[in-house]
């Protein structure tokens, strides 16, 4: 037997999943579709083991989407089987939930409904009379509250029920007979809630004055930056604090004793001490410039990004369970539009600041392959992950601030532009935003732990191994010699369009691996603040790191991962040339502005001019 969780976005499905599979799940792709699904496994009261699979969230069984569709076929494939579906509703909106839970109950399959939220609705002054809804549906109705556990353990004691055959499994007969229109079904709907609800008149708390700010483009816009600033300063904050009190000295006081020692013991020279232990300087391990296996290759994963990604999950997660992102989403519809997407591809946006590999498959938020194309494309050139941005802090902060708001504006100046551009120019528009916007919640500290340690642990098995070949890659070429006759190759290219010396080479081609290590290589170069900087926007924009090309491969597929491939190098080469030019004062800034509008204007109206062709012939053919 298997049990599927069924219900509307948004209403804690994922948490009640939680809650009966624990940490240790699977995450797949519905056959011959990018949309995901998770599963895993719980213990009933009797101790044999179920399947407990989540289904993508619906609003109904009239298919309007991919995910949807996807669910839909996962529920068909129940219909001749002996498994269970536990229909999880937000009790504070009943009535909007119940026309899937009617839509169910038609198709005649076993089921317990599950009225998530129940905390919620005594702060609502919503009163939901749960024994006569249960008699009036006719299947098992259990009040839960996902985030504390309540009702978890009489929700699996319901599903025992049904499996041992001690409860009835079949819905009211009246809902089985025939199938209700739409009209029908929200009358039952309204006759059902007048019997079952009622609601206590309150004012509005703090809370939803809140909410309902957050939405609104005034509040809304000023919220969002308080909470952007807030949250990159608190993983600043974290993340720095880890660094300096524990894991710094750790390495000292640990690591650099054992790696010496195992240093001297392979005699201090020889290629295998160059790959394990690195160079040494000043006869001291660097842990940041050695390109040891044993010495950079664990410190820049663990000591110096981890604590950054750490840090960054449990704000994100913690926004993501408050309900925020969500609000984030509507409040920037608009501006995504304008760059062929709709609102919900800021998440993969906020997502990619803490590592790109899960923002690249969260692009499967999106419909339409066109809007997957410009959400990877732009993601890929304008939103540096968070171990790339602790290096880029770390390397360019001591000379000021101003030079990292310079290549953070640069960025942001390429992420618009290659939106508002791919927009202009590809065929087809962006869909509508249809999304369910929760109330604010307060986090569970055990649910918003399991989810961080989720994502942190899935970081170190993506990051560690590509850190390790990385470093041992580079190295190979330093000792062969390769990397002097790349840096000859390239230099005069190097030098004349971005200032930078032929050993940035290194850097480059790091940056097909990981971008982190890449900028952390720029340090034994003595480069200057101005070459930096312009190193600094290359690597970020002109080519994704080694996993999260191969995730985007196989989001975008072949044809696709090309094309966005060479915009990133024409844009991020010409990005680089166009800084260094300006940071040089070869060239003043309003030129190179006055010369991007022009360019934008030109694409603009070339692409006008091409649709209303298209338009003509259109019109004539009919």
């Amino acid at each position: 037997m298997k049990i599927l969780l069924f219900g509307n976005p948004n209403v804690g499905k994922s948490a009640v999943f939680s809650r009966l599979t624990g940490t240790q799940v699977i995450i797949s792709n519905y056959g011959g579709t990018t949309v995901e699904f998770t599963k895993g496994s719980t213990k009933l009261r009797n101790g044999e083991i179920r399947e407990v699979i989540d289904a993508p969230g619906t609003y109904s069984l009239d298919v309007s989407c991919k995910a949807e569709e996807v669910a839909v076929d996962m529920l068909e494939g129940l219909l001749d089987k002996e498994d269970i579906i536990v229909n999880v509703v937000d009790s504070t909106h009943l009535e909007r939930n119940l026309y899937l839970t009617l839509q169910l109950l038609e198709k005649g399959i076993p089921m317990v409904v599950a009225l998530n939220l129940w905390d919620e609705t005594k702060h609502r002054g919503i009163s939901i009379d749960v024994a006569q809804l249960q008699n009036i549906l006719g299947v098992p109705v259990v009040p839960t509250n996902a985030l504390t556990g309540e009702g978890i353990d009489v929700l699996l004691d319901r599903i025992s029920d049904l499996e041992n055959g001690e409860i009835s499994a079949s819905p009211t007969a009246k809902y089985r007979e025939k199938k209700l229109s739409a009209d029908e079904r929200w009358s039952e709907i309204g006759k059902i809630i007048a019997k079952v609800q009622t609601i206590c008149q309150r004012r509005h708390t703090l809370r939803e004055r809140l909410e309902d700010a957050s939405i609104r483009p005034v509040g809304g816009l000023i919220m969002a930056a308080i909470t952007m600033y807030l949250s990159f300063n608190l993983v600043v904050f974290l993340g720095e604090g880890l660094i300096d009190f524990i894991l710094d000295p750790f390495f000292e006081g640990v690591v650099r004793p054992l790696v010496t020692q195992i240093g001297l013991a392979l005699g201090s020279q020889g290629l295998l001490h160059d790959l394990l232990i690195g160079y040494l300087f000043h006869g001291e391990i660097d842990f940041e410039m050695s390109m040891g296996l044993l010495t950079t290759g664990i410190y820049i994963p663990i000591a110096m990004v981890l604590p950054y990604i750490f840090a960054f999950y449990i704000v994100l997660s913690t926004l993501e369970d408050v309900g925020y992102l969500p609000r984030l989403a509507v409040l920037v519809d608009n501006l995504m539009h304008a760059l062929g997407m709709h609102g919900y591809a800021i998440i993969p946006m906020v997502l990619g600041f803490g590592c790109t590999v899960p923002a690249a498959m969260a692009t499967r938020v999106l419909e339409s392959r066109r809007e997957k194309f410009i959400c990877a494309t732009m993601l890929s050139i304008g939103v540096p992950c968070m171990s790339q941005t602790a290096m880029v802090v770390g390397l360019i902060g001591r000379f000021g601030w101003q030079y990292i708001a310079i290549i953070y504006g640069v960025l942001f100046v390429m992420w618009l532009l290659v939106g508002f551009v791919l927009n202009t120019i590809l065929p087809g528009s962006s869909m509508p935003l249809v999304a369910e916007i929760p109330p604010y919640r307060f986090p569970h500290p055990a649910i918003l732990g399991k989810k961080v340690w989720m994502r942190v642990r899935a970081f170190l098995a993506e990051a560690v191994p590509y850190v390790l070949l990385g470093v041992l890659f580079i190295n190979l070429l330093f000792v062969s010699g390769f990397i002097d006759l790349l840096g000859e190759i390239f230099a005069p290219f190097l030098s004349g369009l971005f200032g930078l010396p032929p050993e940035a080479i290194a850097a480059l081609l790091m940056g097909f691996l990981r971008k982190d290590v890449a900028v952390g290589m720029l340090s034994p170069l003595g480069l200057s603040v101005q070459q930096l900087v312009v190193a600094a926007i290359v690597l970020t924009a002109y080519f994704p790191c080694a996993a999260t090309f191969i995730v985007l491969l196989r989001e975008l597929g072949p044809i696709d991962m090309l094309k966005s491939t060479l915009i990133m190098l024409i844009v991020s080469f010409g990005a680089g040339g166009l800084t260094n030019l300006v940071l040089a004062k070869m060239v003043p800034a309003q030129y190179i502005i006055i010369g991007i509008l022009v360019l934008i204007a030109l694409v603009y109206s070339s692409a006008r001019a091409v649709r209303a062709m298209k338009s003509r012939r259109e019109d004539l053919t009919l």
